[in-house]
C-alpha cells in the first residue's frame, strides 16, 4: 500500500556562475525558473537562500544541508512611474526583470562567503553548490471562523506531511506500507530522484524479496494513492473550473479525474480509496478540468510506466497554486492523514474471478 508525494515547488535556482554587479553599485543573483511558477509573486518580498554544498575533506566529498535563517535578497519592481503598463499586463523576462538584489556591493564571491560561513568550513573547501533562492515567510491562519491558511509550498508539502504523519501513525498488520517522497515532478519526474526512475521499483523489488516474493507477485494486490494538491474553485473566477467537478477547500479529500492520463485514477481504483475513505468518515471530493482548458499532471501515471500498479489519484483543494505563497483549508489536512492511515491499514484481497475485497 503505497502513498507518494512530491517534494519539490517551483522557485528560483542560482547558476554556476551565480554573481553579477549591477548598476555600478551592486551586486544581484543570476538565476533561472525552476518549475512554472506564477513570477509576479515573488517580487518585493523578502527571499533567502537554501540548498546543498558539497565540501571536499581530504579525499573525500561531503554533502552539507545549507539553510540561512535570515533574509539574504529581494527581487525588486519597477516603479510604476517607469513602466505605466504594469497593471494592463506585463511579461516578465526571467533573464532580466527576476534577478534578486544580493548585496549593497560590487565586488564577487559573497555566496561562497555566506555559505562557508554558515557551514563552518573554509570556502576554498567548498567545490559545487546547488542553492535555490526561496520564501522563509511563515504560515498563516486566516478567515473570520480560521477555515484558512496560506503558506510557501503547500503544493505538495501539505500531502507529503499529511501522509507521512499517517505512515508513522498507521498499525499496518495486513499489507506492507511504503512512503514515497520523489523529487523534480514540477519539471517533468525524468531525474534519477523522480517517478519516472527506477527508484520505486528498485525499492519494491528489495522489499518483496526481502520478504520471500517476487514483486510481480505482490502488485495485483496493492494499490498506490499519488498524493498532489488540487485545484480548489475560485471565488473570483469560478468560471474556470468545470461546473460539476470543482471541489471546495475544507470539502475533504479530493479525487482527481483526466481522460488523457494526465492522471492515473480509473473506475477501480476510485472505488477502492472510497470505500478505503467512507470506512473512515472522510468526505470525498471529485476534481476534472473544464474540457477547453488543459491542467498539469501530476506523477501517478508517470510512476506507473515503471511500477504497474493500480493507483488513484487524489490531494486537497488549494488556491494560487504554484504561486510563492498558496492558500488551503485548514481542516483538510487533518481528512488526508486519517484518509490515508485508514488506507495503510487496509489490505486487498483478490478472488480467482477478479473481485476484490477490503481487509
Amino acid at each position: 500500500m503505497i502513498a507518494a508525494s512530491h517534494s519539490d515547488s517551483p522557485c528560483f535556482k542560482l547558476k554556476n556562475e551565480s554573481e553579477v554587479a549591477a548598476a555600478e553599485h551592486y551586486l544581484k543573483l543570476n538565476t533561472e525558473g525552476y518549475g512554472g511558477m506564477i513570477v509576479s509573486s515573488w517580487f518585493d518580498r523578502p527571499l533567502s537562500l537554501a540548498g546543498r554544498a558539497i565540501v571536499k575533506n581530504g579525499a573525500s566529498f561531503e554533502t552539507k544541508i545549507v539553510t540561512f535563517d535570515r533574509d539574504l535578497c529581494l527581487i525588486p519592481n519597477v516603479c510604476i512611474h517607469f513602466n505605466r503598463e504594469i497593471n494592463n499586463g506585463y511579461k516578465y523576462n526571467k533573464a532580466v526583470d527576476t534577478l534578486p538584489l544580493l548585496a549593497n556591493t560590487t565586488e564577487k564571491g559573497v555566496v561562497k562567503t555566506l555559505v562557508a560561513k554558515e557551514l563552518g568550513v573554509k570556502e576554498d573547501a567548498i567545490v559545487s553548490m546547488d542553492l535555490y533562492v526561496v520564501n522563509r515567510a511563515r504560515g498563516s491562519v486566516f478567515g473570520a471562523d480560521d477555515a484558512f491558511f496560506c503558506a510557501p509550498r503547500i503544493d505538495d508539502l501539505q500531502c507529503a506531511y499529511a501522509t507521512f504523519t499517517a505512515f508513522l501513525e498507521a498499525d499496518a498488520k495486513h499489507a506492507i506500507p511504503v512512503y514515497a517522497l520523489f523529487d523534480n515532478e514540477e519539471v517533468g519526474s525524468e531525474t534519477k530522484q523522480g517517478a519516472a526512475s527506477t527508484l520505486l521499483f528498485d525499492v519494491l523489488t528489495r522489499i518483496a524479496e526481502a520478504n520471500g516474493h517476487a514483486l510481480s507477485e505482490l502488485l495485483p494486490a496493492s494499490l498506490m494513492l499519488s498524493c498532489d494538491n488540487g485545484h480548489a474553485k475560485h471565488p473570483n473566477h469560478p468560471e474556470l473550473s468545470d461546473a460539476q467537478n470543482s471541489p471546495c477547500m475544507n470539502g475533504g479529500v479530493v479525487i482527481k479525474h483526466n481522460a488523457n492520463q494526465r492522471y492515473a485514477t480509473d473506475a477501480l481504483s476510485e472505488a477502492l480509496f472510497t470505500e478505503i475513505c467512507a470506512r473512515a468518515n472522510v468526505p470525498v471530493q471529485h476534481f476534472s478540468n473544464r474540457s477547453d482548458i488543459a491542467g498539469g499532471g501530476t506523477l501517478g501515471s508517470i510512476s506507473n510506466t515503471r511500477v504497474s500498479v493500480k493507483t488513484v489519484d487524489i490531494g486537497l483543494a488549494q488556491l494560487a497554486m504554484h504561486s510563492a505563497v498558496e492558500t488551503a483549508g485548514t481542516a483538510d489536512t487533518a481528512h488526508l492523514i486519517n484518509a490515508t492511515k485508514a488506507f495503510f491499514e487496509t489490505a486487498l484481497a483478490l478472488s480467482p474471478d477478479g473481485s476484490i475485497t477490503l481487509k
